[in-house]
């Protein structure tokens, strides 16, 4: 059987987590949107920053971690090394987040309860505000 470029078999890894986070993120923005505006959602592979001693390690609110592992940062609006202004972003870590999921809706799952703790930091409310049970949370 023949794969056209656009099929799913053919989309890489990559693209699969982009799609699961579009998804993840679709009710967060559906409800929050004029919030939002001025946050951004990037993926990173692996993530850059790490725990100096992994046995007792404490992460800032704006880092959401298994562990030792962060799974994902908030990155604050600000300005770059040239002195212009950056926007808010959520960074996913695509590779820490896949391997703790055992399938699509985990994985799923998973990546919406983070951008929901994620939101709630960067909006200074509670998650349960953000997703609020049985109101479109994916869990």
């Amino acid at each position: 059987m023949l794969l056209t470029p656009s099929s799913p078999g053919r989309k890489s890894p990559a693209q699969k987590f982009d799609a699961v986070v579009l998804a993840a993120f679709s009710p967060i923005d559906a409800r929050w949107a004029k919030r939002l505006r001025e946050l951004d959602i990037a993926v990173d592979e692996v993530p850059m920053v790490r725990a100096i001693n992994p046995d007792t390690v404490s992460w800032p609110p704006e880092i959401v971690a298994d562990g030792p592992v962060p799974l994902s940062r908030l990155v604050p609006a600000g300005l770059d090394k040239r002195g212009k202004p950056t926007r808010a972003r959520i960074v996913l870590f695509r590779r820490a987040l896949e391997l703790r999921a055992d399938s699509r809706p985990e994985l799923l799952a998973l990546v919406h309860n983070i951008l929901v703790q994620q939101v709630a930091t960067y909006l200074g409310v509670d998650p349960e505000e953000v997703s609020p049970v049985g109101d479109g949370n994916i869990d």
